[in-house]
């Protein structure tokens, strides 16, 4: 058996299912580990999230921006984007069965048996592993509830910009989300910077990525990561492990045996 970690795959399921043969994936023995952005901007959205489904407990899936947001305007009626290309979800006979598996999928994966932790975005510089477990367990106990609808409406915005335990309410739960989701670039106090997306080698000056602040606790586990697509799956940093190599801008997708961090990729259109 294998498990190998996929990044941001954002409706590109024909070079999924060639990446899948490259590896020789075979459902029966091996387990899929997903960086989320299952879904937009790529033109097969419902074929990814069908596939990823019909795997059953052979994979690991935690959720992305791209994913909340699609659950964010089926559910909430957040309006959809120009540049959405999840229409085809929406409009699916088994889309109610897709959007709750959806829903109940976490923010964070951890496998202290491997000594991985898998995540959309990365984990905030300010918290340990306990702490990021059960800040991740809040938000999927609220997409769970009957609460969910207005968490997805309050779900959109940058502020609060730093953790702070003190938090409350929807405040709360979207910077928590945004640490997991959406962030790149932090200050030196570990608050989120959302709106430089960029390489790194272009940062303005006050800004370090999230990685690489002095203070960052987590840094006894391996962390999977994905929705930088700008990094090129290049980190200098032990221990980390960026999969998004962007093949829905034309680049490659990319997948990582665990067992032996060999990385295995194929070219994108």
């Amino acid at each position: 058996m294998s498990v190998y970690a996929i990044g941001d795959i954002q409706g590109c399921f024909d070079p999924l299912r060639r990446l899948l043969d490259i590896i020789q994936f075979d459902p029966a023995h091996d387990e899929l580990w997903l960086t989320g952005d299952l879904v937009n901007r790529g033109s097969k959205s419902l074929d990814v999230l069908r596939f990823i489904y019909s795997l059953g407990d052979r994979h690991k899936l935690v959720l992305g921006n791209h994913d909340l947001h699609l659950l964010a305007v089926a559910l909430a009626e957040v309006p959809i984007r120009n540049s959405d290309t999840f229409r085809d979800i929406l409009s699916a006979p088994d889309r109610d069965e897709l959007l709750y598996w959806l829903k109940k999928k976490p923010l964070l994966h951890v496998d202290e048996k491997l000594n991985y932790v898998l995540t959309h975005a990365g984990i905030a510089p300010l918290w340990d592993l306990s702490q990021a477990k059960n800040l991740a367990s809040e938000v999927s106990q609220v997409l769970q509830s009957s609460s969910a609808i207005n968490f997805l409406i309050h779900l959109y915005g940058n502020e609060p910009a730093r953790w702070d335990d003190q938090l409350t309410g929807f405040d709360r739960l979207r910077c928590i989300t945004n640490y997991f989701t959406r962030m790149r670039f932090c200050y030196a106090d570990g608050a989120l910077e959302l709106s430089f997306k960029g390489a790194i080698e272009k940062k303005p000056s006050h800004l370090l990525p999230w990685f690489a602040l002095p203070s960052r606790k987590l840094i006894s586990l391996k962390i999977i990561f994905g929705h930088w697509a700008a990094l090129g799956g290049v980190v200098n940093q032990p221990k980390l492990y960026a999969l998004d190599t962007g093949c829905v801008w034309g680049n490659c997708l990319t997948a990582m045996r665990l067992e032996d961090e060999q990385r295995f990729n194929v070219a994108c259109n």
